[in-house]
């Protein structure tokens, strides 16, 4: 009878001792993963080390966390993007240069994005992302300046119309800064082009280079056209509630595939993906904005100094972090799979 009433008593101990060694399990298993991190910190975020020096750079700047997280991204596709040219060129696949002129040029418009290129008028201010983030940004173009102007004042908008609005506003500011770097540099090439006394098989290349890069100038034009002409509608009529897409780059896509060279069947099947896309994109957002409230709460929790509480909001933090650097990369690997794919349909229009 006295073994019978010791087996309650002996179970409980047994769990005991089993939750301490879960808990030092857990533990362990933290203290783990911290470390692999810091391993990971120590060799460096990239595995080029020019976007290592970059992203080193980026962090004593004051960039908001939402901000930082989309560099990485950015970051991510372009040591992609080096890597891959590094086989093809071990290859001798890249002979004529362009693919690493293209990666020179991308790289030059993560800089001047972000305000690392050493231009004063290219410096970033930054903003609180979800509090005054369409009210202390500016959009540098009069005539969107005028529109958004006008929309905000319309009526015609419910606040998260106008929150989707000024994206699409933003978006187009950031295609007009593209197309201009791009410009910019096509218009250094060419110099250094007409300046050459004796034509030869290499400056044969070099045009053609110079041609590739004339069609990408055409390409990113037109979007900019079409993509004023659709603000310039929605800022005055209102949101169409029948429309198919609402996030601008879908939309972008959406326009340049209806022009591009597809088979009915093949349109279809890109709209399915692009309403997959659109999904992605969307949360990612929604990522973001958990971000930028995770960010401000940590602030303010440092204030106050209660050590737990500052701990677990830096766990919930770093979650955020990571996982908005993860989303941003996906979003941009999709967003240049699909644009591939409608450049090469419209490159077949044109020949």
């Amino acid at each position: 009878m006295a073994a019978v009433r010791a087996l309650p008593a002996l179970a409980a101990a047994l769990l005991l001792a089993a939750a301490g060694q879960a808990s030092k399990y857990s533990r362990e298993a933290n203290e783990g993963l911290a470390a692999a991190d810091g391993k990971r910190r120590e060799a460096g975020e990239f595995r080029v080390v020019r976007l290592n020096q970059i992203w080193e750079k980026a962090q004593r700047l004051h960039l908001s966390a939402v901000k930082l997280a989309e560099l990485h991204s950015d970051l991510k596709i372009q040591e992609k993007d080096e890597l891959s040219w590094k086989k093809l060129k071990a290859e001798g696949l890249d002979e004529d240069g362009e693919k690493e002129a293209k990666l020179r040029r991308n790289l030059n418009v993560i800089m001047t994005k972000y305000g690392m290129n050493g231009k004063k008028d290219s410096q970033l201010v930054d903003t609180n992302y979800i509090k005054d983030g369409t009210e202390s940004d500016t959009l540098d173009d009069p005539r969107l300046e005028k529109l958004w102007s006008k929309a905000k004042t319309s009526g015609k908008f419910s606040d998260e119309e106008l929150d989707k609005l000024w994206r699409e506003f933003k978006h187009h500011k950031e295609k007009i800064r593209e197309y201009n770097i791009l410009l910019e540099t096509v218009s250094r090439t060419e110099d250094i082009h007409k300046n050459v006394i004796n034509p030869s098989e290499e400056n044969l290349v070099k045009e053609e280079i110079l041609h590739n890069k004339h069609r990408e100038l055409k390409e990113k034009l037109r979007s900019i056209n079409q993509g004023f002409e659709r603000l310039r509608k929605v800022s005055h009529q209102g949101y169409d509630t029948t429309s198919e897409f609402e996030e601008p780059r879908v939309i972008d896509l959406w326009d340049m595939a209806k022009s591009a060279n597809f088979t009915e069947k093949e349109l279809e099947s890109f709209r399915e993906e692009l309403k997959h896309f659109e999904a992605k994109i969307e949360k990612h957002y929604h990522y973001q904005k958990q971000l930028e409230i995770s960010h401000q709460k940590l602030k303010h929790v440092e204030e106050t100094g209660d050590k737990d509480h500052l701990n677990r909001n830096k766990e919930k933090y770093a979650m955020l972090q990571e996982k908005t650097k993860e989303l941003g990369y996906k979003v941009k690997k999709h967003l240049q799979d699909l644009s591939s794919r409608i450049s090469q349909g419209l490159q077949h229009n044109e020949l």
